[in-house]
């Protein structure tokens, strides 16, 4: 017989030719194992199955499809408060462990606490301080929703209530209104990642004028996903305006406090969306009787403007402006007239006696009284006898005319003063 061959001290000098013993993995595993520390995990309670003492529970996370079955001392639920029911969340302190015989792992709960409504209440309201203060709630962020929107997108449950009411009364107040349903699940662990996934897919679609998202109200732990953290920053980072529609009055979700408009139920996001067509019917009539008056107002007040116009002198004989105008003209032609012809007269006795006096004054005059005038031969006026002398032709200029004479004596006598 061959020798024993040495047991390897690690699972990777393990071979087909040297082996471990089962027994050996299993509590190289179990000591693994025990050397994981506790910890604390919260979920949702799905199955609850007792026994004398011990029972058998499964947690589901409340985000994710995960499930874990998780077994519970009969200590531990006596410590309870209250008795774990199924559907209750809870946090639990969990402790891998592995039984070596049969080779099983399990997770050991060495304390479970539910979480109640106070505890819900104070996470939401720390997520909302935390939001608030990154302005994810600023009133100056929200967009304004479009008059009259041609397509809405709605995210509600399937086949609800809240879905119907829509529907049907957005229908009733603008019946050429086009919808783009998206039924998902409003509560429980999917309903985050259904409502958010259909969110973004509607927000891409460039026909969805606005997004309602609508439910039916419900308990706080039935409302729970419209607090999430992952579904209010979708919200928040939605390019298409969203209106928040929970039909819960007693508390708001965080939904309510980032959507760009929030409806106290599906029924009033069916009236705050689109307007209703037979109060804009009845507006557009009351419009048309008002610009119908104030056109009739306007004729009316032009038209006695016009006949006040009309009755003026000046509009009811445009002729006796002229005429008017025409014998002013005429008065003051005649008053230039008469004006201009005593100016005439008065200078023309005024040349006449200028005339006269130039007249009296002028060498003809006194020719005509007998004077003559003697010039030599260049011209000179003979002035005093010395000037002439014998024989010298001269020429004598009287009244009638002029005539020529030769000085036969130049006497030198002057004449007498």
């Amino acid at each position: 017989m061959p020798a024993q061959m040495a047991i390897p001290a690690t699972a990777g000098e393990t071979t087909a030719e040297n082996p471990w013993p089962l027994h050996l993995l299993s509590e190289k595993l179990k000591a693994h194992i025990e050397r994981a520390p506790s910890a604390w995990v919260e979920g949702q309670v799905i199955e609850l199955n007792r026994r004398a003492n011990v029972s058998y529970v499964t947690l589901r996370d409340i985000d994710a499809e995960v499930s874990l079955s998780v077994t519970v001392w009969g200590s531990v639920m006596a410590a309870m408060e209250r008795p774990l029911e199924r559907g209750a969340r809870v946090v639990a302190q969990l402790k891998p462990d592995f039984w070596v015989k049969t080779g099983r792992l399990s997770m050991q709960s060495r304390d479970i606490r539910p979480v109640g409504l106070g505890d819900l209440l104070a996470r939401i309201e720390q997520l909302r301080h935390t939001l608030a203060a990154e302005g994810l709630f600023d009133a100056d962020r929200k967009m304004k929703l479009p008059l009259l929107p041609h397509c809405i997108g709605l995210i509600t449950g399937r086949n609800s209530d809240a879905m119907k009411d829509v529907l049907r009364n957005t229908s009733l107040r603008w019946p050429a209104v086009q919808f783009e349903v998206r039924e998902v699940a409003v509560q429980g662990v999917n309903a985050v990642a259904r409502v958010s996934g259909a969110l973004a897919e509607l927000d891409a679609n460039p026909a969805v004028d606005v997004i309602v998202i609508a439910r039916g109200g419900g308990s706080l732990e039935d409302l729970l996903a419209f607090s999430h953290e992952r579904l209010i920053r979708a919200v928040a980072a939605a390019r298409t305006p969203v209106v928040s529609a929970i039909g819960h009055e007693a508390d708001h979700p965080l939904l309510d406090e980032v959507a760009d408009l929030r409806a106290s139920t599906p029924t009033d996001a069916a009236k705050r969306i689109v307007p209703d067509v037979a109060e804009e019917r009845a507006r557009v009539q009351q419009a048309r009787e008002h610009l119908h008056r104030r056109i009739h107002s306007l004729i009316e007040r032009e038209t006695e403007r016009l006949h006040q116009l009309h009755s003026r002198p000046v509009l009811a004989d445009p002729a006796g402006m002229v005429t008017v105008r025409q014998e002013d003209i005429s008065r003051l032609r005649s008053h230039s007239w008469s004006a201009m012809g005593a100016s005439l007269d008065r200078h023309t006795d005024n040349i006449r006696h200028l005339l006269a006096q130039v007249t009296a004054l002028s060498p003809q005059k006194t020719l005509d009284r007998g004077y003559a005038v003697v010039q030599l031969p260049d011209g000179s006026v003979v002035r005093a006898p010395d000037q002439i002398s014998r024989d010298v032709a001269l020429r004598i200029r009287v009244a009638a005319g002029e005539f020529a004479a030769v000085v036969a004596d130049p006497g030198k006598t002057p004449l007498p003063a």
